[in-house]
């Protein structure tokens, strides 16, 4: 596990992560010196707070720039969701 990722559904290279959070309250992760928690999802978007500001990612749209990282929900499904976050 490389530097700034602090869990085991965290899979890092360089300069990005792959995040895969339970669809549950309170499910986080710390990935690249920022805290990433589950908000709320429907069946194509996951609202998320990244570094203390909410975003909402939507499945197949470009990321969103928040906290100096940039966000993109990678997959949702009726138990996870994957997002990435890269520098």
């Amino acid at each position: 596990m490389l530097t700034g990722c602090g869990n085991d559904d965290v899979d890092c290279s360089l300069d990005a992560c792959t995040v895969t959070l339970d669809r549950t309250v309170n499910a986080g992760a710390s990935v690249l010196g920022v805290e990433a928690k589950f908000v709320s999802a429907d069946e194509n978007t996951v609202t998320l707070e990244v570094a203390g500001e909410q975003v909402q990612l939507t499945k197949g749209r470009q990321a969103v720039d928040v906290g100096g990282l940039r966000v993109a929900l990678d997959s949702i499904d009726a138990d996870n969701i994957t997002f990435r976050v890269s520098r």
